[in-house]
């Protein structure tokens, strides 16, 4: 059951922790944090898929309330939720990658499962993003060469 685990803090910092974890994970597709926390993340994104399957008023306003930003609401219900109406759970998984440095403590990847339509890597966006400059630079070329023939020609 999601919610029972306390994680060392009061329960409206760890409310508000969980909110922000859950939120950013269905914002970017995968966070990094231990693995106690994306244990109780991935239990609450769950819930909030099954929310977005249901597309109802009603669900919308339960994911509202948790969800900190409407643009993700937005993206649940209208992209993340559809890729998985054929599933009837497991819509997040948790990779353990080992210790933290710092203080030992055990790290994990939680990530959207079967959401690579939606989240693009960062490769991807920056190569299109190069791929744009790269267009842009071409127009920009062809317009001072015209400039430039223009002005000899006067």
């Amino acid at each position: 059951m999601p919610g029972t685990r306390k994680l060392g803090r009061t329960t409206d910092h760890r409310i508000a922790m969980l909110k922000g974890l859950v939120t950013l994970l269905l914002e970017k597709g995968q966070i990094e944090t231990t693995v106690t926390r994306a244990k109780e993340v991935s239990a609450l994104a769950d819930k909030l898929v099954t929310f977005g399957k249901t597309n109802n008023l009603a669900a919308r306003r339960q994911a509202l309330a948790f969800i900190t930003k409407e643009d993700v609401v937005r993206k649940l219900f209208s992209q993340i939720a559809p890729i998985y109406d054929s599933r009837n759970g497991g819509y997040t998984r948790v990779l353990k990658i080992g210790p933290r440095r710092g203080d030992g403590a055990e790290m994990a990847i939680i990530q959207m499962v079967d959401a690579e339509k939606v989240y693009a890597t960062r490769d991807e966006i920056k190569a299109k993003n190069d791929q744009k400059e790269i267009k842009t630079d071409k127009k920009a070329s062809k317009k001072t060469k015209k400039v430039e023939a223009d002005a000899l020609e006067a």
